[in-house]
């Protein structure tokens, strides 16, 4: 297993609902827990994933996701057991719509 860890400041959407976990990681091989937490005005994601030497794709996927959403004070918890890129996007997507109320 191996731990990943990002920090992305400068965001400009607030989360508004109760955490959210989207996904259970026999559904695609990947769960997200998203909730509020107060990181001034930053949003952190951990990463557990059994696919080792992936930290650029990660980097890249979360990098992405950032610029769409832009969160602030939240903290993203991904559990992975080997997703696509597609699939790691698409549960960021429907959890970060469900706690904003909106598309990006």
């Amino acid at each position: 297993m191996e731990t990943l860890n990002y920090r992305f400041e400068h965001g400009r959407r607030q989360l508004a609902a109760m955490p959210q976990l989207v996904g259970v990681v026999s559904s695609g091989n990947l769960e997200v827990l998203i909730e509020a937490a107060p990181l001034n005005g930053a949003c952190e994601i951990e990463i557990r994933t059994a696919a080792n030497g992936f930290g650029a794709t990660w980097q890249a996927v979360m990098s992405d996701f950032h610029e769409r959403w832009q969160l602030i004070d939240a903290r993203i918890c991904i559990n992975d057991m080997g997703a696509t890129p597609a699939v790691v996007s698409l549960r960021l997507d429907q959890a970060a719509e469900t706690m904003t109320g909106g598309l990006p």
